[in-house]
């Protein structure tokens, strides 16, 4: 009956180094062993497979049988596999080799596909997996362990995180090119407080801030918000002129560039804010996520739209 799991390294060096040596004595010696050692370690590789693995001539000599050439195969595709396995540790143990979840707010979807793309150039076996969500579905990312790493505008209150500034992160006010209060003079915030203002859901970091930038320049005045779910959809409701949004610069460049929205010329605006890159502090990085968090590091928001 055999017994593949009764099998040791220490057999299947024996046999391998008997088929290279010619006989058990040589083999003996290239293994620094004695030849009984080699012998026995023989003799219960063929127990465990129940069949003669060598020929021994009585000259001395040993050569291996069509099931010892059966296994002798076997073995030398497990070193193999060990040897590749062994490289694949000392690469994760250096951060080289790896996979890291990059929690991204939706502000930063906008970007953050090039950064990874860059990344993974540089370290092409450090798989990078990104997770986009709003402000309150990333913090609850990191709560419960789901991403490594994330880009986000202010640092959540819990949990506790370290956090590294990447770059500015501007916020402005958005309108169709014709409409009333566009144009290069500046316009009293007052002035506001009649638009219509299309915001993302709640939760949102934009509309946070939105809020708060409203209620001060306001000063208790209502206003009118209506909920939209996308950047994107946000961006073409402002285009078709059904009101106007405060929103992250980095979500609107191209529209900018090309003239399809203009940039409302506002006092207290832009608001700026940072972009950081943040991690649990009670959780250690994996050494990929620390090789992926310094390769962000030195970008110094090189990334960043212009």
């Amino acid at each position: 009956m055999t017994k593949p799991e009764a099998v040791t390294f220490k057999q299947l060096r024996a046999l391998g180094a008997v088929a290279a040596c010619g006989s058990i004595t040589q083999a003996a010696e290239a293994l620094g062993l004695t030849p009984p050692a080699v012998h026995t370690q023989l003799r219960l590789l063929e127990e465990n497979f129940a069949s003669k693995l060598l020929h021994r001539s009585a000259s001395g000599g040993a050569q291996l049988t069509r099931q010892g050439q059966t296994v002798l195969s076997a073995a030398q595709v497990i070193e193999a596999t060990l040897a590749s396995c062994a490289g694949h540790v000392r690469a994760l143990n250096s951060g080289m080799e790896g996979l890291v979840v990059l929690g991204i707010v939706s502000t930063g979807k906008y970007f953050a596909p090039a950064l990874v793309a860059r990344l993974q150039a540089v370290y092409p076996k450090i798989e990078v997996q990104m997770k986009v969500g709003n402000r309150d579905s990333v913090v609850a990312w990191l709560q419960n362990g789901s991403i490594d790493m994330a880009i986000m505008g202010r640092p959540p209150r819990s949990p506790a995180v370290s956090s590294l500034p990447l770059g500015p992160h501007p916020h402005v006010l958005i309108a169709p090119p014709d409409h009333p209060l566009a144009g290069p003079g500046m316009v009293p915030p007052d002035a506001l407080m009649n638009e219509t203002f299309l915001a993302r859901e709640e939760g949102s970091g934009t509309r946070i801030l939105m809020v708060r930038y409203l209620d001060r320049v306001g000063q208790g005045t209502t206003y009118k918000i209506v909920e939209i779910g996308t950047n994107e959809t946000i961006k073409q409701a402002v285009i078709a002129g059904l009101g106007i949004a405060l929103i992250s610069r980095h979500t609107v460049t191209e529209e900018l560039r090309a003239g399809r929205l203009v940039e409302l010329n506002i006092e207290g605006l832009p608001i700026v804010r940072q972009w950081f890159l943040l991690h649990r502090s009670d959780v250690e990085l994996s050494a990929a996520s620390q090789r992926v968090q310094r390769f962000i590091a030195d970008q110094n928001g090189a990334f960043l739209p212009v």
